[in-house]
């Protein structure tokens, strides 16, 4: 039985710390397109995109879990919701790919990657990234949409209770989904900050923030795919072994949704023009700024008498 508080909580929770933290990273990296973009920017950019637009469709799932898990909005609705839904948590990871991938090739071949580094192929980059995803997740359209001669009433669920003529096309894609759109990234930054962590330490004039930074980065893409995407992953190599979707699949979206609040952490660590920026300085500043002592107090006070 899916309990449908739990589900309501955790989206709002993730709107209201998501909403903020995006709109902070897309106003700063917006900025910095219209000055001298770096491919790093380009790419967390989309990234920064990619979670709004997750968060602007986010109130119909709020919507669906407010009434008990039900879908009384039309079919449409809930395949392009869904749709939205899915492609942005794919393109997620692919550019999560991306943004290691940069990395690794800036640290490994420095002067062979700045002569190919340029913004341009980057922008295309993304462009594919956003179609490969949505021509995977165009899967939503064709299920919800398929025809089915033995329902006599109108769903009541989005996504949800399909027929074994829908599972036999929906669950050998999803599998493939898994490999490709999840495992073979997961894979990739795995090896890309494992071979950044390596040669940053086998050079002694790196600085030391560098390689802290290398090394947050690092468990920030760690984290957001074993905690954030694995688990919806797995409902799907579970459902093509089953035949069947799992009953807890639905719980495993909870963990995706907030990618979009750690998605600013990779911000943080892999951009210098994020972490620089004025609204992160003052929130900085504020967060650790020294408090002062009694003695301390005492101290000004017998000073000023």
């Amino acid at each position: 039985m899916t309990n449908q508080w739990v589900i309501l909580a955790i989206y709002i929770l993730t709107f209201l710390i998501g909403l903020p933290a995006n709109l902070l990273g897309i106003y700063t990296f917006f900025k910095k397109l219209g000055d001298k973009p770096s491919p790093n920017d380009i790419l967390l950019f989309n990234l920064t995109a990619s979670d709004l637009v997750f968060l602007l469709f986010l109130p119909f799932k709020m919507y669906e879990a407010a009434i008990g898990m039900k879908w009384y909005l039309s079919q449409t609705l809930c395949s392009i919701a869904s749709f939205v839904f899915f492609t942005t948590i794919y393109t997620s990871s692919l550019l999560l790919m991306a943004v290691a991938i940069d990395r690794y090739l800036g640290l490994g071949f420095p002067f062979k990657y700045r002569l190919m580094r340029k913004p341009l192929y980057t922008a295309a980059g993304s462009v594919i990234i956003w179609l490969v995803s949505a021509a995977h997740c165009s899967i939503v359209f064709i299920t919800v949409h398929m025809p089915d001669p033995n329902a006599t009433l109108p769903k009541t669920v989005c996504y949800e209770n399909f027929t074994e003529k829908q599972k036999k096309i929906l669950l050998p894609f999803r599998l493939e989904m898994f490999v490709v759109l999840f495992m073979l990234p997961l894979l990739v930054c795995i090896f890309c900050y494992i071979s950044c962590i390596c040669i940053l330490y086998s050079r002694p004039h790196i600085s030391r923030e560098k390689k802290q930074r290398a090394i947050g980065m690092a468990l920030c893409t760690l984290t957001i795919f074993l905690i954030c995407f694995l688990p919806f992953n797995m409902s799907h190599l579970v459902g093509f072994s089953s035949n069947d979707s799992p009953w807890w699949r639905y719980y495993t979206l909870l963990p995706s949704t907030l990618n979009t609040c750690l998605d600013p952490c990779v911000f943080y660590f892999s951009s210098y023009t994020f972490c620089e920026s004025k609204t992160v300085s003052l929130l900085k500043r504020w967060c650790f700024k020294p408090k002062k002592t009694k003695e301390s107090e005492t101290e000004l006070v017998t000073v000023a008498k």
